[in-house]
Parts: structure tokens; sequence; C-alpha cells
């Protein structure tokens, strides 16, 4: 899968699924599950390592999970889930240089093939204007920015007609400067299909209604596996729970000395 696999996929209507992954385990799921974009999200600073935001997470450590999902996937190269990184909090917000050595590290010592990065301030849309202009794909994300955390909070945004136009512009703006496609998050579905209608680039909504080209998730969150989910990704399943049931059978039989249930396989070392 190639970034430009996905405005043919647009072209033809055909809608996109995004999962998110961050070790070997999560990749090799969600590749058996058919996605078509793997994205190691920013968000493994909550989901793997346990940080209250995605701000902790280093460059360093995004390249180690990227490098990791890359050695989960099993079918063959040109048959693989496109393998998009972010770039962590302040990876990009401070120059071109750094933006660009940044996101070519993750190339040069990854199977990433694209990096995603938030916003479409000035600054922002000048750093994917020379990402793209040095050959490395970028994908947008604008609405909600987890990264601006502490300025916008996780609540929904552009939820005014002002700031809904500045969407729609922000986001033609990141069309323009070379984008492939872009993230809209937590945004109103109305502004979501004018946002897909107004881009030929597709537009990848979560928490943006169905209007748009297609959908990302949190993996964990989908599996119920994190303790809390957003509204607008409930679990699929009751995975904590259903897990916790099954290891706390196993501790209580061995603590017990519980002999094993018929068909258990019984082999010793």
């Amino acid at each position: 899968m190639r970034p430009s696999d996905l405005t043919y996929f647009k072209q033809k209507g055909k809608p996109i699924a995004v999962l998110t992954a961050w070790d070997s385990l999560s990749a090799a799921l969600a590749e058996a599950a058919g996605a078509d974009v793997l994205l190691i999200g920013d968000s493994l600073a909550m989901v793997a390592l346990g940080h209250a935001t995605t701000l902790p997470v280093s460059l360093d450590q995004m390249l180690h999970h990227t490098q990791a999902v890359a050695r989960g996937l099993t079918t063959l190269p040109a048959n693989q889930p496109l393998l998009v990184c972010d770039l962590p909090f302040l990876s990009y917000q401070c120059g071109e240089d750094l933006a660009v050595a940044a996101a070519g590290r993750l190339l040069k010592e990854s199977s990433a093939a694209a990096v995603k990065l938030e916003g479409a301030e000035p600054e922002v849309v000048a750093v994917i204007d020379r990402l793209v202009r040095m050959g490395i794909p970028v994908m947008g994300h604008l609405g909600l920015t987890p990264q601006a955390v502490h300025r916008l909070g996780y609540r929904r945004q552009a939820t005014d007609a002002i700031s809904q136009e500045r969407l729609i512009e922000q986001a033609c703006a990141l069309e323009q400067k070379g984008c492939f496609s872009l993230v809209l998050e937590h945004v109103p579905s109305e502004l979501a299909c004018r946002v897909q209608q107004a881009l030929t680039i597709p537009v990848i909504g979560i928490g943006a209604g169905d209007g748009c080209d297609g959908q990302v998730r949190v993996t964990a969150d989908l599996l119920g596996l994190t303790a809390k989910q957003p509204p607008f990704s409930p679990a699929l399943v009751d995975g904590r729970r259903l897990f916790i049931d099954a290891l706390k059978g196993w501790v209580n039989q061995t603590r017990n000395h519980t002999p094993p249930t018929k068909g258990e396989n019984t082999q010793t070392d």
C-alpha cells in the first residue's frame, strides 16, 4: 500500500479503514483484520506507556514502536498495510530543519512510508511544505489535536460558524501544500462532509460522522483494553473484563493446584 493508493480509494468510493498499532502483536492483529493503513499513533504514549497524554513520548520511542510494528507484519511487502507514524510533540514545532531530520529518520530507520502531524498554523504549514518537497509523504490532522490538549482539551472542535470556515480553509491549505490525506477528529458530522466534498485527498474521520472517506480508531479502544474510551469510539468487546477473567482463572487454578480441565494441554517441560 502506498500513500497515493488512498486517493485512488476515494476516487472509487472505497472506504478506507485505519487502525493504530504499537507493537508486533497489535500490528499482526490489525493486519489480519484487513486494515488498509496502520497508524503508529502517539496515542501509544497512553495505551502502551501509561502516560496521561500523548505529550511525553519521544522520537526515539516512536521509532522503536514503529520498528516493532513492522516486525509483526506477515504478508508480502506489496500486500502490507501502509505504515504511517505520528511525529511526536516538539519534533516538528521547532523548525523545518529539525522536522525534516525527525521525519527522515523515521522513514530511514523503519518501514514507515509516511508521517502524520497535527495542526495548520503557519509554522506547521511551512513544515509540511518542506517535508513534501523533500519527498516525505505527510498526513494532516485537524479538529481535536491531542498534542494541544493543554490549550484545547479533549472537547469537540469547530462547533461555531467562524471556526468551521477556518477549519475548511486550513484543510484546503494542507491539501495545497501536498498532504496525501487528512485526519479529522471530533468535529460535527456536517462539517466533516463539507471538508470531504471540498478536498480531492481522502478525509479520514474519528468522531466526525460517517460522511468521511474512511475511519481511524485506536485499536485498544475498539478492543475494550483501555479503562475508558472516548464517546465516539465505544468498545466492540469488553476486552479488559474478558482477559482479566481468563487470567484470574489461571491464577486461581495455579494457587489451588486445580487439575487441568478436560482438553487442556498437560505437557510438562
